[in-house]
């Protein structure tokens, strides 16, 4: 798989990101394969949040926990990998909502922690906010973060979730580059193309990581949950057919083609779907087959 800069960290990482949103909930055998599966196709960041876990009925912290059991049982393989996770999130079960997006100081030091004690390891690649804190003032929650560089605990940083006038102000208080943000983005979610967000990346030289490339695996079912995606599937299909390709290769290629240099993050669980995905990365489309999807998914074109 080729390569891409992760901003302007100095780092290059594979084209497309193995996600562990679906990872807890496994044993530990079971999640060394989908790492190593993922690996051997050339996915090096692998990305995480302490937060995962939660949606597969695990508890808080699971998928990292389970990450730092693969390092632990296989000595070498954290070195392999750019590791990247998030902190920001204050949801716990069976508290309720209470506070749910804490980005102070205090918490994001505090998280980020806990992360490096689930994890079994001393730093963190990629340390990433991971949904904007309306409360908290952007220079408190810098200068977390610059204090965790200098601690050697992280590398680099980046946000998710953040509109690009929060990842502005974020960045104006910040020593260090912002090298990443995380939107939501696919043929389905077309948002991060107009809401700034890609041309804001293209403009600090930062990396999109794309999270939910497939909609949530919406675009590559057959039974598509409305008109929308059905349109989309057909185009997919098309165009798979026509590019020796798969659905998912397609969606993926379509990312892959944005000048921002997008990052796809994965999250399939199964080995022969990571297989599938990492191919998209051979995948080039024609610029009127990009036009194409773009129509397909609804937005108007001026």
């Amino acid at each position: 798989m080729h390569q891409r800069p992760l901003g302007t960290s100095g780092l290059s990482v594979g084209a497309i990101a193995f996600g562990c949103w679906r990872f807890a909930g496994v044993d530990t055998s079971i999640a060394a394969r989908r790492i190593s599966t993922a690996l051997d196709c050339g996915m090096t960041l692998v990305d995480t949040a302490d937060v995962y876990g939660l949606d597969n009925d695990c508890e808080w912290g699971d998928a990292e926990s389970l990450l730092g059991d693969v390092f632990a049982a296989s000595p070498g393989l954290r070195d392999q990998i750019v590791l990247a996770t998030k902190g920001g999130i204050q949801l716990e079960r069976g508290v309720g909502l209470g506070v749910p997006y804490d980005a102070s100081g205090q918490h994001i030091r505090n998280a980020c922690d806990a992360s490096l004690r689930r994890l079994r390891t001393d730093r963190i690649d990629l340390y990433q906010i991971h949904r904007p804190d309306l409360l908290a003032h952007p220079a408190e929650t810098a200068g977390a973060l610059d204090r965790l560089i200098a601690a050697g605990k992280v590398r680099f940083v980046g946000v998710s979730n953040y509109a690009a006038s929060q990842t502005a102000a974020l960045q104006a208080h910040l020593q260090a580059n912002i090298v990443s943000v995380q939107p939501e983005f696919s043929i389905a979610c077309l948002t991060p193309i107009d809401d700034g967000v890609l041309d804001q990346a293209m403009q600090l030289g930062c990396t999109p990581l794309a999270w939910s490339p497939l909609a949530g695996g919406r675009l590559v079912v057959d039974d598509a949950p409305d008109e929308r995606f059905r349109a989309l599937g057909a185009v997919l299909d098309e165009l798979a057919g026509a590019y020796n390709s798969t659905r998912t290769g397609i969606a993926l290629a379509f990312l892959l083609g944005h000048p921002a240099g997008v990052i796809p993050i994965v999250g399939t669980g199964r080995p022969e779907r990571i297989v599938e995905a990492a191919a998209a990365a051979d995948v080039v489309l024609a610029k009127d087959d990009c036009y194409r999807l773009v129509a397909a998914a609804g937005r108007s074109l001026p």
